[in-house]
């Protein structure tokens, strides 16, 4: 929890910096304040975030998430230390970084590759198909990082299989594309917020796995 709480600070502070803006920028071209596309054929548009902070209690909501979430996260890592030693494999801080780095790719790298993140106004597929597809690419990318990790070499080839599955199969996607907003910002909002939860990721692997050393026999 402790680990959980103090990622989550650092996240929404990551995210205030690098995500933020871009998302309030996204927001302008989905209520119409902000046209890329105009009528005249024009692909040009103006550039520049809105004023942060500007909102209080939608900025104490984004702390709040975060913290809940990364606190469930690292809950799920406590439990994965635990059955892999009880395997025989010992954590560590160091192989904390590890699982950390194994958890970004279960919960965001691999299903972005399907569905990136968007910006806000996006219109994609049904959210029920795409709820569906989210969860079982990370269930069985979690599953293949583990039969890699820790299963003899055939169990490795089967890991690899379950975590191509989900992208052999594909993510729901429309037949056209409906953006609103400049192409640049949505390639740039999908890049900053994998990267600031590839960070916040491997710092909850180190956090929680420091913590898990120091005090599992407490």
């Amino acid at each position: 929890m402790f680990a959980g709480v103090a990622v989550g600070v650092i996240a929404a502070a990551l995210q205030f910096w690098l995500v933020t803006p871009l998302l309030l920028e996204g927001e302008l071209y989905e209520t119409g304040a902000r046209v890329h596309f105009s009528t005249d054929g024009s692909t040009q548009s103006e550039a520049g975030h809105p004023a942060l902070f500007t909102e209080p209690m939608r900025d104490l909501m984004t702390v709040g998430f975060n913290m809940v979430a990364f606190t469930g996260f690292a809950l799920f890592l406590a439990v994965g230390f635990a059955l892999s030693e009880r395997g025989g494999h010992m954590v560590t801080a160091r192989k904390g970084l590890i699982w950390g780095m194994a958890g970004f790719i279960a919960v965001q790298l691999a299903p972005a590759i399907g569905l990136p993140p968007e910006l806000p106004g996006t219109v994609a597929a049904d959210v029920e198909l795409r709820q569906i597809w989210w969860i079982c690419t990370v269930l069985v990318t979690a599953v293949g990082l583990g039969l890699i990790a820790f299963g003899p070499t055939l169990a490795g080839v089967g890991g690899a299989v379950l975590i191509a599955l989900p992208h052999l199969i594909g993510a729901p996607h429309l037949d056209t594309y409906f953006g609103v907003a400049a192409p640049e910002l949505a390639a740039h909002f999908a890049t900053a917020s994998l990267g600031t939860s590839a960070a916040t990721w491997v710092l909850l692997g180190l956090f929680t796995a420091t913590l898990w050393v120091k005090f599992k026999d407490a």
